[in-house]
C-alpha cells in the first residue's frame, strides 16, 4: 500500500524523536528515498516535519491544555500524529482545519489504533474551537517560561541568554531560530565567471539573490534537490554559510601557506583556503573517521583542487610530526551548536549544560594539540557555530593564559560592516537576529615568535 505523505511525516518524526537520528538527516535521507512523489508532496513534508520539530515545545504546551492525556504519557505515534496536525492547524494557512483533523483520525485508524480516533479527533477540535484563547503564560509574572513557550527554546537556554543578552537581543534571537535560513553557497569564480554560475542556476528555475557581507556569497532558492543542480556537479558552488566564509578571511592565508585545518569535514572552510592560496601551498584537510575523511575527497574532486589532501587523524592525538610546521591551524572545532537553530531545530533540545561543560573540555584538549603545530609569527584561528561565552570568549581568555600566543585584530580582514570593539580585540561573536548570517564565533591569534 502506498505510503501518504502524512503517514511519511509520522515515520521521520518517529526516527527523531524516539529513534534520536538528527532531524536534517532524517529528513533529508526520507526525501532521497522518496524523488519519486510530487514536488509538492516533498515540499509538504518537509515544511510540516521542519516545523513540528521547531515548535515542538510550543505544540506540546497547547497538547498539555486540552488533552486529558499528557504528552510525556501519550503512545509515541499518536503524540507525533496530534503534533504534526497542530502544526497543520496553527501555522500552515493553506491547510484547511477539518481536512487535518480528518487525515490525522484515518491515519491513526490506519496505524491500528481504532480505539483512539476519538480522542485524536477530541484533542484536535478543543485546540481549534480554542485558537483565539489558549492560556499562554504571563510574559510579567513568568518571563522566562513565555518567552520558552512562544518561541519554543528550552527554559535553561532562555534564562542563560537573558542573563547574558538581556531581554531585547534574547528576543531577537529567538525570534531569528524560527525563522527559516536561506541556503547560502559560495561562488567559486577562479576558472569561471559570476555571471556563467548565475545564468546555470537560473536555467534550471533557481532564485539567486546577493548575500551579505561577501562579494562571492549568494543565496540560493526555488529548487528541489542541491545535487541535481549543473553548478554543484561542476564544483562551481559550494553550501556554506557567510560565518563560515569569515573564518577563511579571519585566517588570510598566502600563497605557499602550509595550512593544518584539525576538524574539517565536510571540507568546506579547507576548500575555500584552497582557492584563497590559489593552487599554491597545501591545506591537511584532517578528521576523525574515514566517512568525513571520504566526504571531503568528494569535494576536493568536485572543486577540482590540487593543493588540499584529506587525512584521518584524531585531533585529540598529538601529531608530533607537525609541531611547529604550519603556517596556520583552523580550529573550527565540535561545539553545542547553538548558532544553526534555525537550521537544524532538533540541537535545542539535545543541548544541555553538562554536555556544553564536557564540549569546553573537547574543545581545549584539541586546541592544546592544535598550538604545538604552529610556527612561531604562524596563526590559529578558533571558531565555532554558537552563541554564548562558556565556549567561545572564555575559550579565548583561557588559550592566551596557557598558551604563548595573542590576539590580533580582526579589522583588516573582515567586512566594515562588522568591524566593533571585539574585532578590534581579535575575535567576533556573531548573533542570529543581529548579524545576517548563522550564530558563529571566531577568533584570530598569533604565535609569539
Amino acid at each position: 500500500m502506498t505510503e501518504t505523505p502524512r503517514e511519511i511525516i509520522a515515520k521521520i518524526l518517529g526516527e527523531i524523536n524516539d529513534n534520536g537520528i538528527y532531524s536534517h538527516m532524517a529528513i533529508r535521507g526520507a526525501l532521497d528515498r522518496y524523488q519519486y512523489l510530487p514536488r509538492r508532496d516533498r515540499a509538504f513534508i518537509n515544511r510540516v516535519c521542519e516545523g513540528t520539530i521547531e515548535r515542538m515545545i510550543e505544540i506540546d504546551y497547547i497538547i498539555d491544555c486540552y488533552s486529558t492525556v499528557p504528552v510525556e504519557k501519550m503512545k509515541p505515534l499518536i503524540r507525533d500524529i496530534l503534533r504534526s496536525t497542530i502544526y497543520q492547524i496553527r501555522f500552515m494557512d493553506s491547510i484547511p482545519d477539518a481536512a487535518a483533523v480528518n487525515e490525522a483520525v484515518r491515519l491513526t485508524q490506519k496505524k491500528g489504533f481504532y480505539n483512539l480516533k476519538g480522542f485524536v479527533n477530541g484533542v484536535l477540535r478543543s485546540v481549534i474551537r480554542n485558537a483565539d484563547s489558549i492560556p499562554y503564560p504571563d510574559e510579567i509574572r513568568e518571563p522566562v517560561k513565555y518567552l520558552s513557550v512562544v518561541y519554543s527554546m528550552p527554559e535553561w537556554l532562555v534564562s542563560r541568554w537573558l542573563e547574558e543578552y538581556g531581554p531585547i537581543v534574547t528576543k531577537r534571537i529567538l525570534k531569528a531560530d524560527l525563522t527559516e535560513r536561506p541556503t547560502i553557497v559560495r561562488f567559486k569564480t577562479d576558472r569561471i565567471s559570476k555571471q556563467t554560475i548565475i545564468d546555470s542556476l537560473t536555467s534550471q528555475g533557481v532564485t539567486v539573490k546577493k548575500a551579505p557581507y561577501l562579494p562571492y556569497a549568494y543565496c540560493i532558492s526555488d529548487y528541489n534537490y542541491l545535487p541535481s543542480l549543473t553548478a554543484f556537479r561542476n564544483g562551481w558552488i559550494f553550501p556554506q554559510d557567510v560565518s563560515s566564509m569569515l573564518v577563511t578571511e579571519a585566517a588570510a592565508p598566502r600563497r605557499g601557506d602550509y595550512v593544518i585545518d584539525v576538524c574539517a569535514a565536510p571540507g568546506g572552510k579547507s576548500l575555500h583556503m584552497a582557492d584563497k592560496m590559489e593552487g599554491f601551498g597545501m591545506i591537511e584537510a584532517r578528521d576523525l573517521s574515514a566517512d568525513k575523511v571520504s566526504l571531503i575527497q568528494d569535494n576536493i574532486k568536485r572543486a577540482d583542487l590540487i593543493n588540499v589532501r584529506a587525512v584521518m587523524m584524531d585531533a585529540l592525538i598529538q601529531d608530533k610530526s607537525s609541531e611547529n610546521a604550519a603556517d596556520i591551524v583552523i580550529c573550527d572545532l565540535p561545539c553545542s551548536g547553538l548558532g544553526v537553530i534555525s537550521r537544524k531545530s532538533d540541537i535545542k533540545y539535545r543541548v544541555q549544560p553538562d554536555k556544553i561543560d564536557a564540549l569546553v573540555e573537547l574543545q581545549r584538549a584539541i586546541l592544546r594539540n592544535a598550538a604545538t603545530y604552529i610556527r612561531p609569527g604562524g596563526h590559529l584561528i578558533y571558531s565555532t557555530c554558537t552563541i554564548g561565552s562558556r565556549e567561545n570568549l572564555e575559550n579565548v581568555r583561557w588559550f592566551t593564559e596557557h598558551f604563548p600566543f595573542e590576539t590580533e585584530s580582526l579589522d583588516p580582514y573582515i567586512p566594515a560592516k562588522l568591524k566593533r570593539l571585539t574585532t578590534a580585540e581579535g575575535y567576533l561573536q556573531l548573533l542570529p537576529g543581529i548579524h545576517e548570517s548563522d550564530g558563529f564565533f571566531i577568533a584570530r591569534f598569533k604565535k609569539k615568535k
